[in-house]
């Protein structure tokens, strides 16, 4: 039985639930997220405890496995709705620079020519020095933008240079050592 998918996920005050269908829509302030869950599990919200509960309708592999999965996604629209995610990249390379221009981030790291990434609506990327910060209320939204722009140039362990995530450690190789001659 799947530990994750029978807690109840707690709806702090706030936060408006409408579960239809095979869809669950959360709302706060002006953040709206949705989650179309699949028919082999039942979603059912209790307005007076302020919980949802999801449970499987049979006990299939297939159920099983997307027992959990939904409420995970379903614990991940409250969350984004209410505090949000964000993802924190450092640029590094001697004069590389990153710019926001309307909803596309220009990446000038180290090509002839510019890298340009699309920004999708509802996510803000902010730029300080070296330092981008990706945040939005949608995690998969948030967490693709940030691959997207770490993908333009990876990390390299020799210089030490590109797009690295804040909390990535890149362990350094030494590179290549001459022979003495004789």
């Amino acid at each position: 039985m799947s530990r994750i998918g029978k807690k109840p996920i707690p709806v702090p005050a706030g936060v408006n639930v409408t579960v239809q269908g095979n869809s669950v829509a959360v709302e706060a302030g002006k953040n709206k997220l949705s989650f179309n869950y699949r028919p082999e599990v039942a979603v059912v919200y209790d307005a007076a405890a302020k919980t949802i509960t999801v449970s499987r309708k049979a006990e299939t592999r297939q159920a099983k496995a997307l027992h959990g999965m939904s409420r995970a996604m379903i614990q991940n629209l409250i969350i984004g709705v209410t505090t949000g995610y964000s993802r924190d990249l450092e640029l590094n390379g001697v004069g590389w620079t990153a710019v926001v221009q309307g909803n596309k981030v220009v990446l000038t790291v180290g090509f002839a020519d510019k890298k340009i990434v699309e920004i999708p609506a509802g996510v803000k990327v902010d730029i300080v020095q070296n330092k981008i910060k990706v945040s939005g209320a949608d995690k998969q939204k948030v967490g693709q933008t940030a691959a997207e722009i770490r993908k333009q140039r990876k990390p390299e362990p020799y210089n030490g240079k590109g797009i690295k995530y804040a909390e990535e450690v890149i362990v350094r190789k030494q590179g290549k050592a001459f022979a003495s001659g004789g």
